[in-house]
């Protein structure tokens, strides 16, 4: 049998409930799972029902494990193996607030034996929106076999919310896809040096009452950036931070669910959502190069990990701690 910590409905209550292992497909790997990260998109689903069809709904996007059994089609894995995953959210059969779930073959990566459960189930969803804004921007990704390739090489790119697992993640992305790239990113000053060493060739203070001039000083010719990555909705709250784009002004955004209106009609504007890059091309093989990435010591953890609680009650009270705002760490419950 397995166990689920399901929504009951849109807003909750969560239950724990008793289900069937599921049945796994040809192409399938079936998780134990150890440890899930806790991400906004969790209580954005349940507060609002982002992508989510039908409840009760069992949510969850991040975790890790060791697999327990694989579809007859699965060369990469093997019972035994630990692993991390990007689970689906809203799919009772994939979904990572359960004790075990199916997940597609592409969708899971290999755990190096020196990584925790609990460090490597803060990785995938970072990590894969990180790959579909570069790939958004057109930027080459050599490190993800039969992905495109982009002929565009920007001289600075701002990350808007660089102590976001998001933005962090992207600094490490985009450090290995561009390494002569200046990139800028935005945090509060507690942040600044570990950032840095992630990639940033500098980290501004968001509150900074010049804070354009401030970006505009710090690239590459003393202009602007050609573009921006907007990991947490900053240029919702300040639209006038697209004013220190230069040149191509390409802006991407991740999808926060208070997405930017009004932008000018010369930005190139992106909407990222994680999801929609499994299907671009070498979509299947991007958490396979994390796992490569992580075991060749390439990418590091974007954010220290603070392990909230152990078992599936943890879940719910972790999520309403990271409602009201967590900096520079990842929340993460044992199971």
């Amino acid at each position: 049998m397995a166990t689920r910590y399901q929504a009951v409905k849109q807003g909750g209550p969560f239950e724990i409930v008793s289900a069937s292992k599921p049945e796994l497909e040809r192409n399938e790997v079936l998780v134990n799972i150890k440890a899930v990260a806790l991400n906004p998109l969790d209580y954005k689903q349940l507060d609002y029902g982002m992508f989510i069809s039908s409840w009760p709904a069992t949510l969850g996007s991040d975790g890790a494990g060791i697999v327990e059994a694989v579809g007859e089609d699965v060369k990469s894995f093997k019972p035994g193996d630990e692993v991390f995953a990007r689970f689906t959210p809203g799919n009772n059969k994939s979904a990572a607030f359960q004790s075990i779930a199916a997940v597609h073959e592409s969708k899971v990566g290999r755990k190096p034996g020196s990584w925790s459960f609990e460090d490597a189930a803060s990785l995938t969803i970072a990590f894969v929106t990180a790959v579909a804004s570069l790939a958004a921007l057109e930027i080459s990704l050599p490190f993800i076999p039969g992905s495109q390739t982009g002929a565009y090489q920007p001289g600075t790119i701002l990350i808007l919310g660089g102590s976001s697992s998001v933005g962090a993640s992207t600094i490490q992305v985009l450090r290995l896809a561009l390494p002569n790239c200046t990139i800028l990113t935005t945090s509060s000053s507690k942040h600044h040096e570990a950032l840095k060493a992630l990639g940033a060739s500098a980290v501004l203070d968001y509150r900074s009452a010049n804070i354009l001039n401030d970006i505009k000083n710090m690239s590459a010719d003393g202009q602007g950036v050609e573009a921006i990555i907007d990991a947490v909705g900053s240029v919702t709250t300040d639209p006038s931070l697209l004013h220190v784009l230069t040149g191509s002004k390409k802006f991407a955004q991740v999808i926060t669910g208070k997405d930017s209106k009004d932008i000018p009609a010369d930005v190139k504007h992106y909407s990222i959502a994680s999801g929609n890059v499994f299907g671009a091309p070498g979509g299947a093989n991007i958490v396979a190069a994390l796992g490569l990435l992580l075991e060749e010591g390439k990418y590091k953890v974007p954010l220290p990990v603070t392990v909230v609680g152990q078992g599936f009650d943890a879940i719910g009270d972790g999520l309403q701690t990271l409602k009201k705002g967590v900096s520079g760490t990842k929340l993460v419950v044992c199971l």
